[in-house]
């Protein structure tokens, strides 16, 4: 198996060779980067690129480890008990199955992803590090040990709020995705809008990179937030003169608020620009 991107994914060469990295040593890919550089896609269009099946967790502040193997419902078993369900005798009827514990018994290979794992808490990837080394993990209501038929490709994205403990990082591969360049970041936007007029996009990131270069913006624009940008630009049927207009009344681009979310930032670009118009 060799992942070698896909036309609706720009992958660099640099990520098409962590992933197969990842692949050879059968390591979970440990993903970092910007929010909104794709990282929860990679994993999808990898599944799809090698035709395999995809598995998700997308975790929560609230999700414990225990989850991504099997979870023992045990008010279900009390009420069915109470009505006098048979169901009751046999204690595998309120085993729910785990994303993990779906990929150990799969007959193919499957592609899984455990989403944002820095949400979790911080004993979270300790819990895992047995059953993804191993690939295996013990069913103590039912008595039972569950092997992988097949080691899943395992894709782990974080985006760095917390940091992982080293016994983890050490049987992970680790690639962090780059914010993508200019020319990248023209492909990756032909992906996505293969008729957009080349001046609107050489004016749109003028404006993008123009905005991430911006010295103390509190969330910088990410390449999604360009995304859903051009989409309203080309919706609105906006000219590529009126994204960086000279008006004194006109500072911020039109429909701003797909790239600018917060109201510090705003305030900030438009001090910056209405100095540097004046300045001149």
């Amino acid at each position: 198996m060799r992942f070698e991107g896909t036309e609706e994914y720009v992958a660099t060469p640099d990520l098409m060779l962590a992933v197969n990295a990842a692949i050879t040593l059968q390591r979970p890919l440990l993903i970092k980067g910007e929010p909104g550089t794709g990282k929860t896609m990679l994993a999808e269009q990898v599944a799809q690129a090698l035709g395999l099946p995809l598995l998700q967790w997308h975790i929560k502040s609230t999700t414990k480890a225990q989850q991504g193997l099997y979870e023992y419902d045990a008010v279900s078993r009390l009420r069915d008990s109470q009505l006098g369900d048979d169901r009751v005798r046999d204690i595998a009827n309120y085993i729910v199955k785990g994303v993990l514990w779906q990929a150990f018994e799969s007959d193919t290979p499957t592609v899984v992803l455990i989403d944002e794992i820095d949400k979790a808490d911080i004993e979270f990837p300790n819990d895992l590090l047995r059953e993804l080394d191993r690939m295996e993990f013990h069913v103590y209501e039912t008595r039972q040990t569950v092997r992988a038929r097949h080691r899943p490709l395992v894709f782990i994205t974080s985006n760095n709020e917390k940091e992982l403990p080293d016994a983890f990082l050490r049987r992970c591969f680790f690639h962090y995705i780059k914010f993508p360049d200019r020319d990248t970041m023209r492909a990756i936007v032909d992906v996505h809008f293969p008729g957009l007029k080349k001046k609107l996009l050489g004016e749109a990131l003028e404006v993008f990179f123009g905005l991430r270069d911006i010295p103390g913006l509190k969330k910088k624009p990410s390449t999604s937030e360009l995304l859903d940008w051009l989409k309203l630009l080309m919706a609105e049927d906006i000219p590529p003169e009126a994204l960086r207009s000279q008006d004194d009344k006109e500072i911020v681009p039109p429909l701003a608020g797909a790239l600018l979310k917060n109201e510090q930032d705003l305030h900030l670009f438009e001090r910056l620009v209405y100095m540097a118009r004046h300045n001149r």
